[in-house]
Parts: C-alpha cells; sequence; structure tokens
C-alpha cells in the first residue's frame, strides 16, 4: 500500500482518471443540457405541461436506469477482460488473448440482448397504459392529459436510447470516450433545434407544444444510436463486435455474466423503482413541490456530471487494474477515488448554492409557491451531493468494478428502502416538515452509503475474482 502516497504513482493515476473522465462528464453535462432546454421551453407553457414533463420522465428514467444497470454491469467484465487481453498480449499468451476476445464479445451480446427486451417491455406500458402509468405520480387530470401525449411520441425512443445509451459504456470501458462526446454535441444541436421549432411552431414546423418536446427528443435519440451503434458494429476494431456476434454463442459465459453483471441491474432496477417511488411521493405533495422538484432536479444533475464521470472512470481503471492481476495498486487507487469523491462532493455543493437564485429565476412562469419550495430544495441538495458524490464514486465506481455487485446490490435498497423512502413518508405525509426537511430525509441512505463504502474499502473483500468461462 507504500505507493498510496508516492507522489509520482497518483500523477500518472490523475492523469488517468482525467483522460477517461473529462469526455464523460462533459458529455453528461451535454445531456443534462438537453434536460435542462426541455424543462425550461416547456416551463414556459406553464406549471401544469412541466410537472406532466417531469413525471413522465421520471417513468422513462426507469428505463434508462435499467439500461445504465445493464451497460455498467456489463463494464465490470468489459473492463476485466480487456486488462486480461492486454496482460495477455504483453506477455504472449495467445490463447489468454483469445479466451478474452472471446468472453468480452459474449458479454456485449448478453447486454444488447436484454437491452432490447426491456426496450419492448416499456413500449408495450407506455403504448398500452399512458393513464394508469401517469396516475402512480399524479391524479391532477391536466397533468394526466399532459402526461399522456408526452407518452404518445416516447413509445420508440426506448429502443434507440437504450442502445445507444450501452453501447457508449461499452466503448468506454476499452478507453473510446471521445467518439461518444462527439455524438452528444451533435445529439444536443438537433434536439435544441428541434425543440425550438417543434415546441413553439417555428420556421413552418406545427405548434405541437408538450408533444413537440417528446418528438425533439425521439429525433435526437435515433441520430445517437444510428452513430454510437454505427461505429460499434462496423467501424470499431478494439472490440471488434459486429452484428453476427449479437447471435453468437454465449452459453459459456452465462453464469459469469448473471454473477457480475445482473446484480448490477437489479441493484439499479429496484433503486430506479424506488427513486419511482420517491417521485410519486413528490408527485403527491402537490403541483407546487413537482414543479419546484423539476426546476431543481436539473441543477443537481448539472453540479454532479464530474462526479458520474470520476464514478465511471473509478469501475473502468478498477476493472482494468485487477485484469491485469494488481490488486495492491487497486487497493491504493480506491482510496484516492475517495478522497477525490469528497472533494469534488464539496465542490459540487458550492456550485450548487452559487447557481440556485440564477437557475430559479429563469423560470419566469413558475408560480410564487413553486420558487419557495424551490429555494428550500437547493439548500438541502447542497448538502446531500457532498455525500452523494463520495458514495457514488465508490459504489458505482470502485466497488463496482472491483466485482462487489452482489453485496452492493443489497445494500444499495437495503439504505433506500427500509431508511429513505420510509423517512420521505414519515416527513412529507406525518410531520409535515418543511420541503428542505423532506429532500433530507429522502436522501438520508446517501449518507449512510458514505460510511458504509469506506468501510467496505479498508477491508479489501470487493476485490472479487472473475473467469473467462468455458469454451463452448
Amino acid at each position: 500500500m507504500k505507493d498510496r502516497f508516492n507522489a509520482s504513482k497518483a500523477g500518472e493515476f490523475y492523469k488517468r482518471v482525467f483522460t477517461i473522465t473529462w469526455p464523460i462528464a462533459l458529455q453528461s453535462l451535454i445531456s443534462v443540457g438537453v434536460n435542462m432546454l426541455d424543462t425550461i421551453m416547456v416551463g414556459s407553457l406553464g406549471d401544469d405541461p412541466l410537472s406532466a414533463t417531469s413525471l413522465a420522465n421520471s417513468f422513462i428514467g426507469v428505463y434508462q436506469i435499467f439500461c445504465m444497470g445493464l451497460g455498467m454491469g456489463a463494464s465490470v467484465l468489459v473492463s476485466r477482460y480487456w486488462g486480461m487481453k492486454s496482460a495477455a498480449i504483453t506477455g504472449g499468451d495467445s490463447d489468454g488473448e483469445k479466451k478474452a476476445e472471446r468472453a468480452l464479445k459474449q458479454t456485449v451480446a448478453l447486454m444488447l440482448r436484454i437491452t432490447l427486451g426491456l426496450a419492448l417491455l416499456f413500449a408495450i406500458a407506455t403504448m398500452f397504459f399512458p393513464q394508469p402509468i401517469m396516475r402512480m405520480y399524479n391524479n391532477e387530470p391536466e397533468i394526466l392529459r399532459y402526461g399522456a401525449i408526452y407518452f404518445k411520441y416516447s413509445i420508440v425512443t426506448y429502443f434507440f436510447m437504450g442502445a445507444s445509451l450501452v453501447c457508449t459504456i461499452v466503448l468506454r470501458s476499452v478507453g473510446q470516450v471521445k467518439l461518444p462526446l462527439f455524438v452528444s454535441i451533435g445529439a444536443f444541436s438537433i434536439n435544441l433545434a428541434m425543440n425550438y421549432c417543434l415546441i413553439f411552431g417555428k420556421f413552418g414546423f406545427p405548434k405541437l407544444e408538450i408533444a413537440g418536446a417528446a418528438l425533439a427528443t425521439l429525433i435526437s435519440r435515433v441520430f445517437e444510436a444510428a452513430m454510437i451503434c454505427g461505429y460499434l458494429l462496423i467501424v470499431d476494431k478494439k472490440i471488434a463486435f459486429r452484428v453476427k456476434h449479437i447471435f453468437m454463442k454465449t452459453k459459456s459465459l452465462i453464469g459469469e455474466y448473471f454473477r457480475i453483471s445482473i446484480p448490477v441491474l437489479i441493484s439499479d432496477g429496484i433503486l430506479a423503482i424506488g427513486n419511482n417511488t420517491v417521485a410519486m411521493v413528490i408527485g403527491h405533495l402537490g403541483g407546487n413541490f413537482v414543479a419546484a422538484n423539476a426546476i431543481t432536479s436539473v441543477t443537481q444533475q448539472l453540479s454532479s456530471v464530474v462526479i458520474s464521470g470520476v464514478a465511471q472512470a473509478g469501475a473502468i481503471v478498477t476493472g482494468q487494474t485487477l485484469g491485469e492481476g494488481d490488486k495492491d495498486k487497486a487497493m491504493s487507487q480506491g482510496y484516492r477515488f475517495f478522497g477525490l469523491g469528497l472533494v469534488l462532493g464539496i465542490i459540487a455543493a458550492v456550485f450548487i448554492l452559487i447557481l440556485s437564485n440564477p437557475v430559479i429565476a429563469s423560470y419566469k412562469e413558475a408560480s410564487e409557491e413553486t420558487v419557495k419550495i424551490a429555494k428550500q430544495l437547493m439548500i438541502a441538495i447542497s448538502i446531500i451531493v457532498v455525500f452523494q458524490g463520495t458514495n457514488s464514486i465508490m459504489t458505482k465506481g470502485v466497488l463496482r468494478g472491483g466485482g462487489d455487485t452482489k453485496l452492493l446490490m443489497i445494500t444499495d435498497n437495503i439504505f433506500l428502502w427500509i431508511l429513505a423512502i420510509p423517512l420521505g413518508l414519515l416527513g412529507g405525509f406525518v410531520l409535515k416538515v418543511p420541503p428542505f426537511w423532506i429532500y433530507i430525509f429522502i436522501k438520508s441512505d446517501q449518507i449512510v452509503k458514505t460510511l458504509y463504502s469506506f468501510l467496505r474499502l479498508r477491508s479489501g473483500k470487493w476485490i472479487k475474482k472473475i473467469s473467462v468461462g468455458k469454451e463452448s
């Protein structure tokens, strides 16, 4: 563990993390920018369209979190196999290289099959049950009506969004971080232009209002999927995954895939349901609270883009390091990631406090009560982000990259369902505490998870052995 304090090695470490992080963070920033533009443009139509868009996207966000789980679960394996392949090439082990390469492709094939299957399920639910889905969040007739309109134009979005998201994560796992960034810039530009044209009816386009926001998002997702998936399936030579490999035999790796990747999917899936439960709690606290939360959530996402990038870098770096067989180095890197998370969390908190008033002021159509609630939420978010930033880098990054996915699946959801959600319900509906405390209660699991992640890191038990499976 001595190299933990070695300045030269620390410099190499931070340079490597920065190289992976900045394109991911910038891409996340662009994605948040798209969400912010949607929110501001739809917000100009009034509180009801803004609330409906926010709540409809809460359900779409469930699928997105499932895809993140699938992508990050596959990333644990892809990073490890990529490290194994590199070590085999360096050591002149051609047989080891072939096994690692086969396992890598099998992982991608399994990931894509599950992603598209889930897309079909969500598309069917959105097509046939838009009103019941919206009623899970809110019962106000106008919000239900606007939400159903938004869903109508979002049905096929799942397929394009899911495919591009998981393929992006896989490309990042082998060092392909710049292409997704450039594609996101293009998607952002398309979304911005189509939002303006379709929401407000500019340049001869029909004025579709909330439907225009959903259609603009779909158009940008189609572009994104065409570019990302097209590159992976046709151009990329690192993974060399082609369309035919989607149908390759994967029986030899299914056991390992389910052991490592599926707990990530289940964990993120249950967390998505938990976060949706939180959204339901917020939705039933009234339209003003929903609108205020929609305003502040974009700022929270904006402040966390670097943290999200570092978390993904943590999973990639840790996986590759362990794939190369260096456990001591992975441990020392883990401590550095924890310290980095704490620093970034504090910076994010300051960022939120500085931006809170200008952001809230930009929503000129928001009611006085909505503005009052939003200001309280901003302060609460600035406190929670310190803890959330630190534990995200550990649980979604380092510990996950080490293969500790099964225990993370259990602990993440215990903290959410046994602590955070009951406290949120208690504060919002029984004690009726101010919005500041409701948010603190709802996010209390982030505080506990920070302590847990440090103790788990120290134990060293998070480093798990991963195999390449057996030949079919």
